[in-house]
């Protein structure tokens, strides 16, 4: 699997902190995810507009642009004080592939998750914890799939150093049709004024039998207020000379 695809499904469980009070986080956007759960009998609703990516790579002399752009969606509710259920869509998306002059449009429906997050007590007040497991289901039309199932289990650790500086990193084991694959994930996060804060974090990929992959992002949150925010984000991937770039627009609501 690329890296574009890991990022395009990991930004269904992103990573941001400085969003709403007490022990609730928005996990868009970024690639790994928070440790806040989503309160009893309320609904969150965090929505791509849209997420975009493009790729170059070269086959047989030639070489081939793709773009892609999707809605992808997380709806999260929680079940428990310390549990939440996950839903995600990849949504609906559109390809623009380019090879040797002559370009090729199609649209179609991408895969669903489902996942359930579980928020782990360490009786500490600057660290927290959270661990996911998640199933990616192959739903999707052709060319907007990954073709088989995916089954996951994600942990994730934040330490905040004070209210301008946070850190965390995510841990993701996978499995697909037998192959196993793990990300490793380290993220900067911080305020830079009034409601506006940002992140930076670094992607690492092995996927059974493939070389490593390697993806650096950052973006911007900015905190409308208590149930909104609005986040901005880029990425880059680092992968030879094969050329890949991510980029989103997102609004979350808490209802």
């Amino acid at each position: 699997m690329t890296m574009i695809k890991i990022l395009g499904f990991a930004t269904l469980a992103g990573l941001s902190s400085y969003t709403l009070a007490a022990d609730f986080s928005f996990d868009r956007p970024g690639a790994g995810f928070g440790t806040g759960i989503t309160p009893v009998g309320q609904l969150a609703w965090e929505q791509g507009l849209p997420s975009a990516s493009y790729q170059e790579s070269h086959e047989n002399g030639q070489k081939i642009k793709q773009l892609t752009l999707n809605g992808d969606m997380l709806l999260r509710t929680g079940l428990a004080k310390n549990l939440e259920l996950q839903l995600g869509w990849q949504g609906p998306a559109w390809t623009k592939t380019k090879v040797g002059g002559r370009s090729v449009e199609e649209d179609g429906l991408g895969d669903v998750s489902i996942g359930l997050k579980k928020a782990i007590d360490l009786d500490d007040e600057k660290l927290s914890m959270a661990i996911l497991a998640e199933a990616i289901l192959a739903t999707g039309n052709d060319g907007f799939t990954n073709e088989d199932d995916i089954y996951s289990l994600s942990s994730a650790v934040a330490y905040d150093f004070n209210d301008l500086l946070a850190t965390s990193i995510t841990m993701r084991y996978e499995v697909q049709n037998s192959d196993w694959a793990v990300s490793a994930i380290p993220t900067l996060e911080y305020k830079i004024a009034g409601k506006l804060s940002g992140y930076s974090e670094f992607v690492f990929h092995k996927a059974e039998s493939e070389n490593n992959e390697y993806a650096l992002g950052t973006g911007l949150v900015y905190a409308v207020n208590d149930r909104m925010q609005l986040d901005a984000s880029i990425g880059i991937d680092l992968n030879g000379k094969d050329k890949g770039y991510q980029s989103g627009l997102g609004a979350s609501f808490l209802f």
